[in-house]
This record gives structure tokens, sequence and C-alpha cells, in this order.
């Protein structure tokens, strides 16, 4: 096997194929020559090559989303490297693993004048698990005679090894992004036959964590005396919890389930649309729903209304359950159980009795009515982007994947009971639209079943660079909704929205269609600009699987935020 003469990116590769890690999204390069050769001549390493760093990220992020595995980045130096910061961010709050490798200039070539240097050492250090900064390295030691030169040269060695153990585990124990800067002397091309490193190897630790029934008894008895248990799961991926865990709160009379589009699990007791329930509650309401224990599983949560809410009406208790970190989200968090929702949910029922509650059949009424007020207020409104989530969200094959970008349309979906078959994904660590297409791409990639992405215009224009891939799988689907700019601020409170300066600085009024990008990126294109072409098109979108196709949904970018003020009240 051809390798790298340069034995540190024979150790990098070595040790990420010894963990598991054997997925790399490689950005083109000079400097960053030496590890490109070790992975690309490498027959174990899946290697994709991704030129917009940005994009090459957030593919790599959608990969590791879907895998559960570290995916490993490189690129080569200067700003390359800054260009992974926004999915590096995203993964650090979304608990993703990913291995941002970067080529650098040796430390004393930095702020001297050469080109494409930049100060790379812990440059993302407000929003990374570990930064591993390691030593050049000119030789292999077998070519170097004088032993003190030698000896220097191993130490280093050695010090190169321990650093890159130390984030690889790191990110595999603690699931999410670290970054490993790799100063390399040139020259950066020259090969070798030989394998001439033997990395020291640490293994990652990795323990479930465990929970007394001593420490849970005092808990557990406020929990079975409660009548008014709240639960609300935010973010997290598909099988997370078993469904005859899931049932024992869904059955229970005294506890209100609230899920997101994605939390990912289901019960028909669940309440899957939580703005819905409470967006036109009045004091006498919130006081109704009000809980005595508060307790939450999974990550980021959408719905603006909650938040505000419990902040509100505060529980007397408010206990979180995961393995990594609990957010005070609702100002009164009084206990983190640091173990998974699944053995804490199966540790707690044997030691709870149920309780006689009219709380969740209350609730349940309000919700079959509220239910009934939805469809019969989406089937008399005029079309707009309300209807045209109701379009796209319906259909969608059972048993694929849809991922969703951020800002209006995850929350427009949060108005829907989306499919429950369907395994559902957004970037929802750091809320961002910038990202979004590459992640379902990336996330695409892995999946051999259907994959659609439902995105705004904006989203999808800032990030149109995520088309340039060469790997887009055949069955991909991106939905745009296009309402011709930021929609989603003429839905938030302002006085000004009807001004030349809101349409150009807040919505960014523009005329564009992503038709031309499909003809230069190879995508089908399919537009609607009404219910029944929407329909027509949605039928289309799914019968054709030769090449990725592109559904453009264009609606009117005036009447949206009226449509959706009124339908609060109308459900009222």
């Amino acid at each position: 096997m051809t390798h790298s003469k340069i034995p540190v990116a024979q150790a990098i590769v070595h040790l990420c194929l010894s963990k598991g890690i054997d997925t790399v999204i490689i950005s083109p390069g000079s400097r960053n020559a030496p590890l490109t050769i070790e992975f690309i001549k490498n027959k174990h390493i899946q290697a994709y090559s991704i030129v917009d760093e940005r994009c090459a990220a957030f593919v790599g992020l959608g990969i590791a989303q879907q895998t559960g595995k570290p995916v490993a980045l490189l690129c080569t130096s200067g700003s390359a490297l800054l260009n992974y910061y926004p999915a590096i961010s995203e993964a650090f709050y979304s608990d993703v693993p990913l291995i941002a490798i970067s080529a650098d200039r040796p430390i004393e070539r930095i702020d001297i004048g050469d080109g494409q240097t930049i100060r790379q050492k812990n440059v993302f250090e407000n929003h990374i698990l570990y930064s591993a900064n390691l030593y050049s390295e000119l030789v292999p030691t077998d070519e170097v005679t004088d032993l003190k030169v030698a000896q220097k040269i191993k130490e280093s060695q050695r010090h190169n090894d321990q650093q890159i153990n130390k984030a690889l585990n790191i990110a595999i124990e603690q699931c999410g992004p670290v970054h490993i800067n790799v100063p390399f002397y040139e020259p950066l091309y020259e090969m070798t036959d030989t394998k001439t490193v033997t990395p020291i190897e640490v293994n990652p630790h990795l323990v479930e964590q465990e929970i007394s029934s001593e420490e849970l008894a005092p808990f557990m008895k406020d929990w079975s005396k409660a009548k008014r248990k709240l639960v609300v799961i935010g973010v997290q991926a598909p099988n997370q919890i078993s469904q005859s865990l899931l049932d024992v709160l869904g059955n229970n009379p005294s506890v209100i389930v609230f899920t997101e589009t994605t939390s990912n699990v289901m019960h028909p007791n669940f309440f899957t649309r939580i703005d819905n329930i409470i967006g036109s509650l009045d004091d006498t309401g919130f006081q109704e729903l009000q809980p005595e224990i508060l307790l939450t599983f999974g990550g980021m949560v959408v719905s603006k209304k909650i938040k505000a809410f419990l902040r509100n009406y505060q529980p007397a208790q408010h206990w979180h359950v995961d393995t990594k970190k609990a957010y005070d989200t609702y100002f009164c968090l009084n206990k983190h159980f640091e173990v998974s929702a699944s053995y804490f949910l199966n540790k707690i029922k044997a030691m709870t009795t149920s309780i006689e509650s009219g709380y969740q059949q209350h609730w349940l009424s309000i919700r079959k009515r509220r239910d009934f007020l939805h469809t019969k207020y989406v089937n008399q409104m005029p079309w707009c982007d309300f209807k045209a989530f109701d379009q796209v969200l319906n259909g969608i094959p059972d048993h694929t994947m849809l991922q969703l970008s951020n800002s209006s349309t995850i929350r427009y979906a949060q108005l829907f009971d989306v499919n429950s078959t369907l395994d559902v994904f957004c970037n929802r660590g750091t809320s961002g639209i910038d990202g979004s297409t590459s992640t379902a791409i990336g996330a695409a990639m892995t999946c051999k079943s259907i994959t659609t992405l439902i995105t705004g215009d904006l989203s999808f224009f800032y990030d149109s660079n995520a088309l340039w891939n060469n790997y887009i799988p055949s069955n991909f689907k991106i939905i745009i909704i296009n309402n011709n700019g930021g929609g989603i601020f003429r839905i938030l409170p302002n006085k000004d929205k009807n001004t030349t300066d809101f349409d150009t600085f807040f919505e960014t009024e523009h005329s564009l269609s992503a038709k031309q990008l499909c003809v230069m990126y190879g995508f089908k294109y399919l537009k609607a600009e009404n219910e029944e072409e929407c329909a027509f098109a949605k039928a289309e979108l799914y019968n054709s699987n030769e090449q990725p196709t592109l559904l453009e949904v264009f609606t009117p970018r005036k009447i949206n935020d009226q449509v959706l003020l009124d339908y609060f009240k109308f459900i009222k």
C-alpha cells in the first residue's frame, strides 16, 4: 500500500481506522496533501471530495447524524478551516461527532507574511470539545543519524500520538466535535511503499451511567403523588426509547406528553402539535395546564410558546434526563439525571404507582376540538405557505427520511401531524439556515430509502453550493417553499413590515428561481404555483427516481402572516 512519507499523516489515518472512523470528507488543497494521500490510498477509508469547506462540513454532519459514528473532515491551511465553523458549532450543540483535521504551516511561519496562513491553533475554542495541536515533523526517524535529533523526533511523535488519541476518544466518548491541527513542512507529496509508524493506541472508554434506586426514591415518591405531570420531548434521533416505555407514559392519566416534529416518538395520547394546544390559551387555560412536575428528554425545543408558558407558569420541579447535559430552558431546573431516557424510564417503571387524575383526558378533549378546527381552517384558507405545507407534508412515502430546514419551515411543520413512520431531522443545535441542504445531502448519502428535504427559498439559495456534490443519490428530493423572501419576518411582530426598508433589509425580497441551478447540477425540475399544480407535481416528484429531483412551490409573499395569525384565533 502507498503511504505519505510524513509519519504524522500515517499515524492519524491509522488511529482513525483503529477507532472505527472510516469516512472522510476532503476539500482540495496543497498543504493537506500528506493526509489526502494517506486517506485516499487506504482501501478501508470511504473518501469524498467536496470543494466548498462549509458544505463539506455539513455533509459530514449529515453522515454522522445518521451513522452515529465520527466523520473526519480534512482541509488545507488558512481561511479554509474557518468555513468549518458553522457546522462545528451545530455539531457542538447537537451532539454530533465530527473530527476537523486542518493542515497548517509550522509555527515559525505564522504571522510572517506567508500565504494561506492564519492563527489556526484553538480556532474553535468556544465550540469544541478538544483541540489537539500537533508538532511538525521533518523526516522519518530512521533517516536521521544524529541520536539527539532522533530522540527529539521520537518525543514529537509520542506527543502527536497522545494528542490524536485524546481528540478521537473525546469525540467518541462525548459525542461531539474535536479539532486536530497538523503543521506540515515541505515536501508534501513524497510517498513510500512502507508504513513507517506504529502509533500508540489508547482505546475510548465508554461506560453507561447508572443511578441507584435509593437516589431515585424521593423523586419517584413525588412523581407518584403528582396529579399533573408534563413530559416534553425535544430533538432526538429515532428509536432512542422503546415503544413499551413510551406506552407507560402515554397510558398514565396524570401525564401529558408534548412532542415535536423532531422528537421521533409516537403514541395515540401524545400531543404532537404543542402550539395548536397552547397557542391561544388564556390565563385560566394556562393555570389548568400548569404541571406540578416537568420531565424533559432530548435536545433543543422548537416551540417558543411552550418556553414562554413554562417560564411564566413554572412547575414545582423540573427534571431533565440526558447522559451529557441539561439546559435550564424554563428557569426552574432542579435535577439532572445523567442517564439515557430509556434507562431512566425502565428504572422508574417499577418504582411508581398510578394515581387518579383527569389531567390527560381533559386536554385530549381539547385536542380533539382543536384538530377539527385545524382541518376546517386549512380547507377554507387561500393558497399560501400554510396551505403549501399541508400539501407537501401529506404524501411523503412511508418509512422514509424527512429533513427540514430552519426558520419558517420547521415552525410550519410543527403545526401538522407529520407521518409517524418518517424519520425526521433538523439542525436545531444552532437553528441556522446555513447548512440545511448540505446536511440533508450528507444524510441521504448514507440512506438507501428516499430522503426529502423541505426548505425555504432563502435557506436553499444560501446553501446552493450544496448541490456541487458528485455523490447525491438519485432518490434525493428537495421541496422549496418559495415566497420570494424571508417570510418568517412578516410573521414576527413588526409595525414597519409594509415599508421598502423592511422588504430590503428584513424580508430580503427577491425574484430568484431554482430552475437554472437544477440545469447546472443535473436535477430534474418541477414547479407548482397553486394547490392543483402542487398535488400533480408532488406525485411526479415521488414517481421519478432516475435523478435527484427538485419541486419549487411558489406562494404569495404578503398574506402568509395574516393567515397564520388568524389560525390561532380560529382554533380558539
